[in-house]
């Protein structure tokens, strides 16, 4: 396994764990890559604990980076594909991780990932993640697509590297630049439009309105149902992301999860110098109340962010009046 993390600050118990993630990640890149030439991997297999279906590499995921981490300096293992905390007995730090992101674009050969979030280990297992998200001391991704990268951040900047094809040697690239202002994509399910409150309906409408709305320019809209490679375009391009919750049953706080989805995808945000709330407050000042606890997620360009917030700030009544007849907030 080749792969350095000198130079950045970090301790050997920080580095130890990054470097058995990335082991793990170089495994997945290759069994991915054989999806359907030695097995099915989008097959049905359960339900994890927050009632989402699981697939099979679901929970092989799990179970290696489970593996991996065993016996190192993790204490406090958190999965979106386990019911509670998992406690190796002895470790400085805590990760919690959805091990396999994306899982319903696996058989569509669209990128998915893993994403995780270290802590320092509270002598509680639930305190180690019931906490604010800006006490994470690292947060990322690994994504895998057309290349397989790691994109983390320690709390000084974020870096990147790129899994050389048919080997485990990672190879550090350029790092992410900050998150432009103005950008002219955004990222949401459009089906769900019924369901949205009406501020997230309000901001919607004023962007497909295009040139001839009160923004006075047109945008585009993406949507890849994978919260990794949704992240991976805004960083590379800048953009907004949204995922409201709505007024269907289950969906009233969205349907990501805070711990080991929002937080540390926040964090990489935050430090690219754009922003992440839930709509209308950051992510990073938010306590969880629960392990696999939900949450409304926006997060991107700082300007793009910043406005979703401000039609939060109007009473529903009138945020599409305000914001569509008079054209406040234009360009």
């Amino acid at each position: 396994m080749s792969v350095s993390f000198d130079g950045l600050g970090i301790s050997a118990d920080l580095a130890d764990t990054m470097t058995r993630l990335t082991s793990v990640g170089a495994q997945l890149a290759r069994m991915i890559a054989r999806n359907g030439l030695e097995g099915n991997l989008a097959e049905a297999a359960g339900t994890n604990a927050g009632g989402d279906g699981q697939k099979a590499l679901d929970v092989i995921a799990d179970e290696a980076f489970m593996d991996a981490l065993r016996g190192g300096a993790v204490r406090h293992y958190a999965s979106e594909e386990q019911d509670e905390v998992v406690d190796f007995g002895t470790g400085t730090l805590a990760l919690a991780i959805d091990p396999l992101d994306g899982s319903s674009n696996i058989d569509v050969n669209v990128s998915i990932g893993t994403i995780f979030s270290i802590f320092e280990a509270a002598d509680d297992m639930d305190a180690s993640f019931l906490r604010p998200a800006n006490e994470q001391i690292a947060g990322g991704y690994i994504i895998f697509g057309p290349q397989t990268a790691l994109v983390v951040t320690f709390g000084k900047g974020v870096q990147q590297w790129v899994l050389e094809p048919g080997s485990d040697i990672w190879r550090r690239v350029a790092d992410p630049k900050p998150l432009p202002s103005e950008t002219s994509e955004y990222a949401i399910n459009a089906s769900n439009y019924r369901h949205w409150p009406q501020p997230i309906r309000a901001f919607i409408d004023d962007l497909v309105a295009g040139a001839e709305g009160p923004r006075g320019r047109n945008f585009n809209m993406r949507w890849i149902a994978s919260l990794v490679a949704e992240t991976h375009r805004i960083i590379s391009r800048g953009g907004v992301f949204l995922y409201p919750g709505d007024d269907r049953d289950g969906y009233e706080r969205g349907r990501l999860r805070h711990v080991y989805e929002c937080a540390p995808i926040a964090m990489l945000i935050e430090q690219l110098g754009g922003e992440a709330t839930d709509g209308a407050d950051p992510i990073m000042s938010a306590t969880p109340d629960r392990l696999h606890a939900r949450t409304p997620f926006v997060f991107g360009s700082a300007s793009k962010v910043a406005r979703v917030a401000a039609y939060h700030d109007l009473p529903q009544d009138e945020a599409h009046a305000l914001f569509n007849t008079r054209g406040l907030f234009r360009s």
